[in-house]
């Protein structure tokens, strides 16, 4: 192997100890929860050696990188997630390649993301991304929609052609009552979730947690976690 692969492979086994140990510990079984490799700022090679090391679920977030890498390894049986936050007139270049976008936060959002799903003749998965730093329906510091405003964004997507609601995503808010709570944030996400699964039962993906953050994501009740750091080592700085 590699230099870069065996150190891939081990920061690979150390996380899902991690997994392991987090479901064991809330009385969960392992396959319950999805790890989802965020591989912003790394390169393409690098996607090409976690698909060898059996990653399945790759994500990204910023279509300017996204959309070559993917291009890159599009002969790879990978899930593309998109989990940044996206601009609309980036809509049509996402839906080339991401299998889900987590990071729905408005209805021109929806709008624009249905137009190109159908356009491309794809059905795209959605998760509405919630916002724990804001109470009411005002998007969030780190984009997101409150919780007030999930119930009607849903209904939006779920009547949107070419787009399938699978669920919620957060990201461990930096302000407001749930700031560096992540466990706390992320109860709160499974309540929100439970709410939506009465009118949708199908969107049952939850997905929170990351590098520093995940065994709290688990514990919540996560059904995916996003993880950067700790599989890829840290980030060189963005110019």
């Amino acid at each position: 192997m590699t230099d870069r692969k065996t150190e891939l492979a081990a920061n690979l086994a150390q996380v899902e100890e991690r997994i392991s140990a987090a479901c064991a510990a809330a009385g969960r079984k392992r396959e319950e929860v999805t790890l989802i490799v965020v591989t912003k700022t790394y390169p393409a090679s690098d996607v090409r050696l976690l698909a060898e090391l059996g990653v399945r679920h790759v994500a990204e977030n910023r279509d300017q990188e996204a959309a070559p890498k993917a291009a890159e390894c599009a002969d790879l049986p990978l899930i593309w997630h998109f989990v940044g936050q996206l601009q609309t007139n980036k809509v049509r270049s996402v839906c080339s390649y991401a299998d889900v976008v987590q990071s729905v936060d408005r209805k021109r959002l929806v709008d624009a993301l249905s137009g190109a799903a159908v356009g491309a003749a794809r059905e795209l998965g959605v998760l509405i991304q919630v916002a724990l730093d804001v109470d009411s329906g005002e998007r969030g510091q780190r984009g997101g929609v409150g919780p007030d405003g999930v119930g009607a964004l849903a209904e939006a997507v779920e009547a949107a052609d070419g787009l399938r609601l699978d669920g919620l995503m957060t990201v461990a808010p930096l302000a407001g009552p749930y700031a560096d709570q992540p466990r706390a944030a992320f109860d709160r996400l499974m309540e929100i979730s439970s709410g939506l699964r009465v009118a949708h039962p199908a969107a049952n993906m939850v997905s929170a947690g990351m590098s520093s953050d995940l065994e709290e994501a688990v514990a919540a009740g996560a059904t995916h976690v996003r993880v950067g750091t700790a599989v890829l080592g840290v980030r060189p700085r963005l110019r």
